[in-house]
Formats: structure tokens, C-alpha cells, sequence
């Protein structure tokens, strides 16, 4: 017998005890138990499931010989192995099956009885999660080599690569009844042993049955010499499935040092009222008919009980006061474990079934005899599957009593008796019944409300253990989180690490389980040749990306308004790039915008203030004026170019300049045309005399400056500038700047302005050699020259700049521009009406011109 599995008939016990003596849930019923062995063996539980069915003194198959027997439905089996061959023969009969242990999904799928439920959810999600929330990435596997392993491992193996993990090996463990003594030590030695020894994983998931961590704990303290000195064989083991300490008092001393700090992935139980003191005053002479109970204590206890034979030997017998509180954890658990707690909602869930039945029944039932149908007559589909188990309704004429049966370990079987008739229709189908158990809804004496949802599954979650080993070999395990399905979206998965005992040698330190070394920040993960995707080289980001958490699959770009740090691993923001007010080349531009502004203004004064002298008459006043005008305005217009751009700015600074500049360039246009005309007309029977005088100079004015203030309402109308950022050019810098929007419409006018300069300077050019008392044509080609110099050089020197630099450019070159304008023209005459007044009389012009 394994000791540690009898919790599971006491649970049964215990839950038909409460339902004998709830008054409301059945009444005039009571409930008992048989149970049934399968040896881990086919053979085995098919004749034991046979048995349940047909055996009385004599064994018949197929006739049942027992009439006073009904059997309803079982509990069983802790594996889905029994499971399934236990359900070979219950769903010819269609009796209701409910196993309380883990079942393999793909199984349930494949032969899917009506009358099949379970209680325990697929395990290897929940495994995952468990590796995903400590990032272990690099595991090692062991399973054992049976269905249920290789549903285990085909489960799991689908989540991992999109999770990132890998398994480092997977190793079968043959179960327990292929084991051949040392030949299967040796082989464990030879694969197990090596592959936990030599792995660089430092977690390793467990799956299998108790024999398979026993072999383990054989092999590790065999083989494991020196384990408590050796820290590279310290590992943090995942228990998964059936596995647990399950010893005997033969194997009492062994140590589970072994095992420090392993997680447990349990079946979901919680802590029962009652269940406590129930085991507390379990006795053996308290239960005569409990046949295992005396082959427990005596196994359990180490001792045994006084035979008739020989009643006066007392050495190693039971004294019967012995405290099962008093085992220690491989040998009997207090605590109620996920199993036993499986079977006491399964016992549960079909108290309710029937309750539900009865109640339903006796609403459509017709008044009936004392001879009516009675209890006896329920047959087995009459009666609807609960869970994992197999509960048999069983009335028996004589006692008036009620049993439950079960098949321990593996099984557990239920029979129910009732002291007062329970009506239920002779003829009803399996289909009938069935939503009497699967629609049940009830909260159990732990508060937990226990149904089944649509696949017949009970759906109570699992619970994560820790273990806490002690230096006198005895352990505790301690909750430390839970895994709910049921559960709200974020409260699915809760664990408490700073509630985790570790093992000694990673120091308290949640350990990592990894291939190699994480990729720090600012390198991203390049495959190893040859080995699995968990295995990789790490390499720095090229320039121009970035990595900035660990371990990226490759680097990524920063968004265009931020740039990478010098060690590649965040994004910086980018700085706005603009020519400032405030900084020294902004202020340095200001200032002779303003000097050269406030110079034109004060030399358009001097020109106001001697208008009657004869050299600024012969200057023609009014396109004198109009261009000083537009000169000032040319230098204030250089400002709309500094500070960050806006709308407004945008929008005003080409065109504005390009139209004062159009004024300007016109203006000297105007003047070079008056004084070719005014010699022309000088010689005799000229007849350009017509065309001497003001309104030939206005209308030139007017005509050009026309065409460039059209061509920009064109412009600015259908696709004006607007505020741009140019994010590509510099690396650390957000160029602001001015998007033209329709680049035509830009070139158009640029090759307008430089159109107007190219006349003015070829007709001043031609007219050089004038005399000088009728001309200013020197001057003018002087300050043309300067003009297209200036704007000739701007082209490459703008291409070559960047941000604000570019800026700078093209406001120096309207500044320059229009000085030499200012100063070619203006100084001349300027130096002659205040330093030489005397050559300002028109005498001295008339005399220079003969």
C-alpha cells in the first residue's frame, strides 16, 4: 500500500460522512463506500471493473447475479491510463465516470463517452507560465515514458518557441513497471545522471509519478557524491503531474536536500472545516470495517498489530494511540491534498446530481403506490457523469443502508441506499439526465464554487508549491501562488516571490536558467550555427540603431525625432536646430542688419534734405527714393530668416524678399535705362527726347516689380510655404526650416530676381563709358558685379552648409547684396554732398561735361 495515497479514501469518507449528515441534500439517504485496486496494472482494473459490475459469490460476465446492488457511477482513475480502461467497460453501460487525477485532453477528444467528466486542466500551459514569469529560457526535461508523458511533452512543445524557450534535453524515465532493478539503474546513470550533471541549465522540469522522483533520489544519492559541497549540482526542479515524495519507513532517512527550493505544480486544493479533526480521530479499533485502515497504521506506523496466535509479544507492536499528525510528509500529508480534494467536490457534485434529480422527478411524477417504482429500479444511464469518478446508487432491501465504493489509487467507486422511496422514471435516457450533473452550481464547505463548464471539465486551476527541506530529512511545503483559469484576465496567474525559499547556493536570488550570458543593452542576438535559437552570439548595433532591453532579437531604429547614445542602448532627443536671437552669430547678423537698415534710412535723409541741390535732382528724386526705400526693407527682411519658423514667418520670408529685392533691382534697371536715354537724346534730331523724364522710369518700376508681385500671389495662393523639420540630414539635430510647398513656383521667382539682375548689369555694362556728368552707370555696373558676385557664390555656399548654418548663408547674402548696392551707388554722391559741396553746382556739371 502507498501510505501517502490512503488521504484519498479518507477524503471520500469524509465527504459522504457530511453528506450522511446533511439532512437537506439527501434526505432519507445515506451514502457508503467499496473500493477496488488497480495495481498500476490493465489486467487489473479490467477485472476490478468487472468485478463492480457483475460479481457476487460467484463471477459471471455480463449477468449480475447481486440483485440488491445498483451501481451508478465511479471515481477513477488517478491516471488517464486507468482511466481509459476503466471507461472501456463503464461506457458500454453507460455509467458515469469521473477521474479525479491528470487526463490527457487529445484522449478525451479522441473517445469522448457522455458520461465522461474530469476535474484537472491540462498541466503544460501552466508549466509555461510558470517559465515565462522567471524567464527561464533553458530548461531540461525529464518525463516519464508513458502516455501521459508524451501528452505532457506534446503539449508543452508547441508553446515554446514562441516564448522564447528551449529545452536543453529531453530525457524518458521508463514507468515504474518496466523498471529491471540494476539494469534500470544503470541506464538512469548512464542518461539521467550525465545529462543533469553535465547541463548548463539550472532548471529542470520533472514530470512523471512518484516512483520517478524515487529513482531519482536513488540515482542523485548514489551518484551524487559530494552534492552539498558541489554547488554546480544545485538546480531548481519543477514537479509536475503525479510527482511527489512517496516513501516508505524503509526510505524514511533519505535526505531531501536534493529538492531545496523545487516548485511544485499541484492539483488546486483548498483547506476544508472538519477535515482536520476528522483525520485526528482516525483510529484503527474506531473503523473495524475499514479493511485498509489496519494494513495502514501498520505500514504507516512501522508496527503491528497483536495477532491471536501470540497475543503477549509487545516489541514493535501498535499500541493504537499513535497520531497521524505525527508522519512526516512522505508518508501521510494533513493537509488535503489536490487529489483528495478533486474527489471530495467529485463525491460532491453527484450528491447534488441526484439532489437536482430528485427534485425534478418528483415534480412530474405522478402519485404512485407503495409498490410504485422505487430505487431499485434506477438504472446505471439513468444517472448523469459528474466528474473523474464512478458513483454507484445502491440500495439494499434488508439494511437500509447505503455504500460507496472505491478503487484507491486509481479509482474510487460510490454507491449510494435510501430508506424512503426516490422517484425516478424507469425510462430515462443518458441525454435526459445529463444536465442534471453538468448543470450543477454549488459552493463547497471551503466557499469555492464547483460546476462544470461545456467540455465536462471542473476547471479548479492548480497551485504552486514550494518546498522547504529541514535537516532532520522531514519537509514543508508552502503556497506561493495559484494558476486559475477561472479566474479575471491578470489574476490568472499570481505568485509571491518574496515568499520563495531558493535553493542554499544561488543565495535567495531568484536563479536564470539560460544558454549563455543575457545580451546587455546595446547588442541584439545573432544565431549560434548549428545549435537551437535559445544559444546565440551577441552583437553590437550597427550605427544608427539601438538595443535597449536585453536580449533583442535585433536592433531597432529610433524614431526620427530622437537618435542613438553613444553606447547604442536608448533614444536620445533630438535638439531643434534654428538660427536664435540669442546666440552670437544670430545677434552678429542682427546688429548689421539693423547698422545697415538705420545707414540706407539716414542716407535717404541726407538725399530729403539736399533735394534742391543739382546732384540729387540729376539722379531722378523719385526712383532715388524708392530704391533707398527698398533697400532699407531689404536688410529688415533678413530678420524674418532668424528665430524658429512659423506660419507667418514662412510664409512672408521668400516672398517678401524676393519682392523688395524685385523693387530694388528694378529701380537700378530704371536708372541705368534714364541715363542712356538722357545721352541719346542729347545729340541732334535724336528722338528719344520723348522718352526723357520721370514716367519712363516709373513705368519701368512699376512694370517689373508688377510681374514679381504676381508671380508670388500665384505662388503663395495656390501652394504657399509652411513649416517643415528636416529629420534625416543632421544625426543629433532637427533642422526647422521653411518647406517652399510648390517648387516651381519658387524657381520661378528666384529666376525672375536673378532675370532683372542679369539686364541691369549688361545694359549698365554697355553703358560704362559715358560721360561722367550724365552717368552712373560706373557705379552701377560696380554694385551690379558686387550683386551677382554675391548671389553667384551663395549657391555653392548654401549647398554646403547644414541647419542653421544654410540660414546664415542666405542672410548674409541679402545683406551683402544689398550693401554693395547701398555703398557702389550711394557713397559717391554721398561724399560729394557732404565733404565736397563746392563740385554740387551745376556750374561744376556743366563745366565737367564740356
Amino acid at each position: 500500500m502507498t501510505t501517502k495515497n490512503y488521504q484519498h479514501v479518507l477524503a471520500l469518507e469524509f465527504a459522504v460522512h457530511e453528506i450522511n449528515e446533511n439532512v437537506k441534500l439527501l434526505p432519507n439517504i445515506s451514502l457508503g463506500f467499496h473500493i477496488y485496486e488497480s495495481y498500476y496494472d490493465e489486467w487489473m482494473t479490467y477485472h476490478a471493473t468487472l468485478n463492480l459490475l457483475f460479481k457476487s459469490c460467484r463471477y459471471v460476465p455480463n449477468y449480475r447475479c447481486d440483485t440488491r446492488r445498483s451501481l451508478m457511477a465511479v471515481i477513477g482513475g488517478l491516471s488517464s491510463e486507468i482511466s481509459l480502461r476503466i471507461s472501456d467497460i463503464l461506457d458500454l453501460h453507460k455509467l458515469p465516470q469521473i477521474t479525479y487525477g491528470l487526463f490527457a485532453q487529445e484522449k478525451k477528444e479522441v473517445r469522448q463517452p457522455c458520461s465522461f467528466y474530469h476535474t484537472v486542466l491540462n498541466e503544460g500551459q501552466q508549466t509555461m507560465e510558470l517559465l515565462k514569469h522567471f524567464q527561464w529560457t533553458w530548461v531540461g526535461l525529464f518525463v516519464v515514458d508513458d502516455d501521459s508523458g508524451e501528452h505532457f511533452l506534446r503539449s508543452l512543445e508547441p508553446l515554446l518557441s514562441p516564448n522564447g524557450i528551449c529545452l536543453a534535453f529531453i530525457e524518458r524515465i521508463v514507468s515504474h513497471h518496466q523498471e529491471e532493478g540494476m539494469d534500470y539503474f544503470n541506464y538512469l546513470f548512464s542518461t539521467a545522471y550525465l545529462r543533469f550533471k553535465q547541463s548548463t541549465a539550472n532548471a529542470f522540469i520533472l514530470y512523471g509519478r512518484p516512483t520517478t522522483i524515487n529513482w531519482l533520489m536513488t540515482l542523485i544519492s548514489l551518484g551524487g557524491a559530494g552534492y552539498g559541497e558541489n554547488p554546480s549540482l544545485r538546480k531548481v526542479w519543477i514537479l509536475v503531474g503525479q510527482v511527489d515524495f512517496v516513501l516508505t519507513r524503509l526510505q524514511n532517512n533519505w535526505s531531501f536536500e536534493f529538492y531545496q527550493g523545487a516548485i511544485f505544480i499541484t492539483i488546486h486544493s483548498e483547506k476544508l472545516v472538519g477535515f482536520q479533526k476528522f483525520l485526528q480521530n482516525m483510529k484503527p479499533f474506531r473503523k473495524p470495517e475499514d479493511g485498509f485502515l489496519k494494513d495502514f497504521w501498520e505500514q504507516a506506523f512501522s508496527c503491528t498489530f497483536p495477532k491471536s496466535e501470540d497475543p503477549m509479544k509487545n516489541d514493535g507492536m501498535c499500541t493504537r494511540e499513535e497520531r497521524l499528525e505525527s508522519l512526516p510528509g512522505p508518508i501521510f500529508e494533513m493537509s488535503m491534498t489536490g487529489q483528495s480534494y478533486s474527489i471530495y467536490n467529485a463525491v460532491y457534485a453527484v450528491a447534488h446530481a441526484l439532489h437536482s434529480m430528485s427534485a425534478s422527478t418528483s415534480k412530474h411524477r405522478p402519485r404512485m403506490d407503495s409498490k410504485g417504482d422505487k430505487f431499485q429500479d434506477l438504472q446505471p444511464w439513468q444517472v448523469v457523469p459528474s466528474q473523474e469518478f464512478i458513483i454507484i446508487v445502491k440500495k439494499e432491501e434488508e439494511e437500509e443502508k447505503e455504500e460507496i465504493g472505491i478503487i484507491p489509487h486509481h479509482s474510487l467507486v460510490v454507491s449510494e441506499r435510501l430508506t424512503n422511496s426516490f422517484p425516478f422514471p424507469s425510462q430515462q435516457t443518458p441525454c435526459e439526465l445529463h444536465p442534471f450533473l453538468q448543470g450543477i452550481l454549488f459552493n463547497n464547505s471551503a466557499g469555492e464554487a464547483v460546476y462544470f463548464n461545456d467540455d465536462k471539465e471542473m476547471a479548479a486551476g492548480f497551485d504552486i508549491m514550494n518546498l522547504i527541506t529541514f535537516s532532520n530529512n522531514s519537509f514543508l511545503k508552502v503556497k506561493v501562488g495559484s494558476l486559475n483559469p477561472k479566474a479575471p484576465k491578470g489574476q490568472r496567474f499570481i505568485i509571491h516571490e518574496d515568499q520563495i525559499v531558493w535553493p542554499h547556493a544561488f543565495n535567495q536570488v531568484c536563479p536564470t536558467s539560460i544558454c549563455n550570458d543575457h545580451c546587455h543593452l546595446g547588442y541584439h542576438k545573432e544565431k549560434k550555427e548549428g545549435e537551437k535559437f535559445c544559444c546565440y552570439n551577441c552583437v553590437p548595433c550597427q550605427e544608427g540603431k539601438i538595443a535597449n532591453r536585453k536580449d533583442m532579437d535585433d536592433c531597432i531604429t529610433c524614431p526620427e525625432d530622437q537618435y542613438p547614445s553613444v553606447a547604442h542602448d536608448q533614444c536620445m532627443d533630438k535638439t531643434i536646430n534654428f538660427l536664435s536671437y540669442e546666440e552670437p552669430l544670430g545677434i552678429s547678423l542682427t546688429a548689421v542688419a539693423l547698422s545697415f537698415s538705420l545707414i540706407t534710412s539716414l542716407v535717404l535723409g541726407i538725399f530729403i534734405r539736399h533735394k534742391d541741390t543739382p546732384l540729387v535732382k540729376a539722379n531722378n528724386l523719385g526712383i532715388t527714393y524708392t530704391l533707398l526705400v527698398s533697400l532699407t526693407l531689404c536688410f529688415l527682411c533678413s530678420l524674418l530668416f532668424l528665430g524658429q519658423p512659423n506660419k507667418v514667418t514662412c510664409f512672408l520670408q521668400q516672398s517678401t524678399f524676393s519682392s523688395i529685392f524685385s523693387v530694388a533691382v528694378s529701380c537700378v534697371l530704371a536708372k541705368t535705362i534714364t541715363v542712356v536715354v538722357a545721352f541719346m537724346a542729347t545729340k541732334p534730331g535724336s528722338n528719344m527726347r520723348k522718352w526723357v523724364g520721370k514716367r519712363m522710369a516709373t513705368c519701368c518700376v512699376l512694370f517689373c516689380s508688377l510681374v514679381q508681385a504676381a508671380l508670388c500671389t500665384v505662388w503663395l495662393g495656390t501652394s504657399p510655404p509652411f513649416p517643415d523639420s528636416d529629420m534625416q540630414t543632421l544625426t543629433k539635430e532637427i533642422i526647422a526650416g521653411c518647406n517652399e510647398g510648390s517648387v516651381v513656383m519658387f524657381y520661378f521667382v528666384l529666376g525672375y530676381m536673378g532675370f532683372l539682375s542679369l539686364i541691369s548689369l549688361t545694359v549698365a555694362f554697355l553703358a560704362r563709358k559715358l560721360p561722367d556728368s550724365f552717368n552712373e552707370s560706373k557705379f552701377i555696373t560696380f554694385s551690379m558685379l558686387v550683386f551677382c558676385s554675391v548671389w553667384l557664390s551663395f549657391v555653392p555656399a548654401y549647398l554646403s552648409s547644414k541647419g542653421k548654418y544654410m540660414v546664415a548663408v542666405e542672410i548674409f547674402s541679402i545683406l551683402a547684396s544689398s550693401a554693395g548696392l547701398l555703398v557702389c551707388i550711394f557713397s559717391p554722391k554721398c561724399y560729394i554732398i557732404l565733404w565736397r559741396p563746392d563740385l554740387n553746382r551745376r556750374e561744376q556739371l556743366i563745366l565737367r561735361t564740356s
